[in-house]
């Protein structure tokens, strides 16, 4: 058990109130939705119906429910193996070995745990869920392929990352949280790299888009922006979902532009082109590159703070484990930061809300008419099913783009914007 102080009251004090208030704000949308998501917006009348406005309520509610249950279950459970002191136990299992693989072995039983734990969920979402509003393609067999493989990957993707931060922390106490963000960054960058050309596969089949006409339209979209991508692909998604998406990977030579096949199926050539010019938009005008160093600053303070915390005198003793066992006070770290993060979210959806619409004056600017963007996105709006009436509090907490209706009065009242 954990000795009852100030520092553990505070940690669960902080714990409780952020699923607490995790719980509030979904609940405050579902309440929205409930009250006010019953009439189609005039800028939808033209693409959905009553009867389909009634799925995207019944299909978001359901969407809040299984979110709540697993948030609500998810964050108990991990609550009671800190205070009940298995944490200690599960450590036991590897006191033998050396620092290296005693904190290799806690992390990956602990992943392996949380992996069977969510399963469940995963399954539902598959196979209820999704099935349930027509979007599940996918079979037994491929969700099994699927985890198996997604496991594996996570599994080397924690050794290959934390193997070189627990031994930054072994041999440079005072100095590990400057080293280790490097290493850290350094594997970061590397994966972004690697993520189109040997994770991505591992999933879906990727191939050159087999509309030629679409392909050529594309490259001279490229073009038009001065910029210069390693391929065009066209992604099999539909084998597991009918959602539909676009997006870009990759960095240097490994740059693709990936159009899931159901976008394809489901828009027509100038709907797609101002999908892409959207992503476009994200590139020239450097978001990523901008999201990417304000992630490597939130990192790097992350990592000074954590090296502060685990050299705090209460820690080991308040959650009862040996001096020296970094990899303890690392996960009992994690799990602090991850909350109190938490309530960083709107900043973060600020920023990217700014950069989703500088990203639409692209495109509208790009090719000269906000017609094909705003269509665009009318479509996967209500092929996706996306909530058309979000509680602005929610949007504000949570939301990377603006709302639906946002976004399209302001393409629509904006016709020729210039690029920013």
């Amino acid at each position: 058990m954990i000795e009852w102080n100030l520092a553990s009251l505070g940690f669960v004090g902080i714990y409780l109130f952020q699923l607490a208030f995790a719980i509030e704000i979904e609940l405050l949308n579902r309440r929205r939705l409930r009250e006010s998501g019953n009439a189609v917006p005039d800028c939808m009348k033209a693409f959905i119906d009553e009867q389909k406005l009634a799925s995207i309520s019944a299909y978001s509610i359901d969407r809040s429910r299984i979110f709540l249950i697993q948030k609500i279950s998810g964050d108990l459970i991990l609550l009671v193996i800190v205070l009940s002191g298995l944490l200690t136990w599960i450590n036991g299992f590897f006191a033998s070995l050396n620092f290296l693989l005693a904190g290799l072995g806690f992390f990956l039983l602990l992943g392996s745990v949380s992996f069977l734990l969510e399963l469940p969920f995963d399954y539902y979402d598959t196979f209820v869920l999704e099935e349930k509003y027509g979007f599940n393609r996918s079979d037994f067999r491929t969700w099994i392929t699927d985890n198996l493989k997604a496991s594996v990957v996570s599994a080397i993707l924690l050794v290959i990352t934390l193997a070189p931060l627990l031994w930054t922390i072994h041999v440079s106490p005072h100095h590990w949280w400057l080293l280790g963000f490097l290493l850290v960054a350094l594997i970061q960058f590397l994966l972004v790299v690697l993520y189109p050309l040997v994770i991505a596969p591992l999933f879906n089949k990727f191939e050159p888009l087999h509309d030629r006409e679409l392909a050529q339209k594309v490259e001279r979209l490229v073009q038009e922006t001065g910029m210069r991508t390693e391929g065009i692909f066209q992604m099999d998604a539909g084998k597991r979902s009918g959602h539909s998406n676009a997006y870009f990977t990759g960095f240097g030579k490994s740059k693709r532009i990936v159009l899931f096949d159901t976008l394809i199926g489901s828009h027509t050539h100038d709907e797609i082109l101002a999908v892409l010019a959207h992503e476009l938009g994200h590139f020239k005008l450097r978001h990523v590159a901008k999201t990417y160093m304000i992630g490597l600053a939130a990192m790097l303070a992350g990592f000074y703070f954590t090296y502060l915390l685990l050299n705090w005198p209460p820690l080991d003793r308040t959650f009862n484990f040996d001096p020296g066992q970094y990899h303890v006070a690392l996960f009992l770290v994690s799990v602090f930061w991850r909350k109190l993060a938490f309530f960083l979210r709107p900043l973060a959806a600020w920023v990217s809300r700014r950069f989703e619409r500088s990203a639409d004056e692209f495109a509208a600017d790009l090719l000269g008419n906000p017609q094909p963007l705003t269509t665009a996105l009318k479509k996967l709006a209500s092929y996706n099913l996306s909530n058309l009436n979000p509680h602005p509090f929610y949007v504000w907490f949570y939301y990377s783009h603006p709302p639906l209706r946002q976004r399209l009065e302001h393409l629509e009242s904006t016709p020729g914007i210039a690029t920013r």
